[in-house]
């Protein structure tokens, strides 16, 4: 696969898998976490805002790799 092909799949995965993340997150947020401390709340809301830059790391790595 070349480079051209592998960034258009990547940003096609990256853009499906963050729209679905959000939603989860705020789903489970809202179901769990929203009424308790604002302290837990904060956290959940800091800890989930940032976990999507893992995976989307390893996929921008895997786009930018050669040929």
């Amino acid at each position: 696969m070349n480079v051209r092909t592998r960034k258009l799949v990547g940003t096609i995965a990256l853009v499906v898998f963050l729209v679905v993340y959000a939603v989860l997150a705020m789903a489970l947020g809202a179901s769990r976490i929203v009424g308790s401390s604002s302290f837990y709340e904060g956290i959940y809301f800091l800890v989930a805002g940032l976990a999507w830059v893992i995976p989307a790391g390893f996929v921008v790595r895997w786009m930018q790799s050669p040929d």
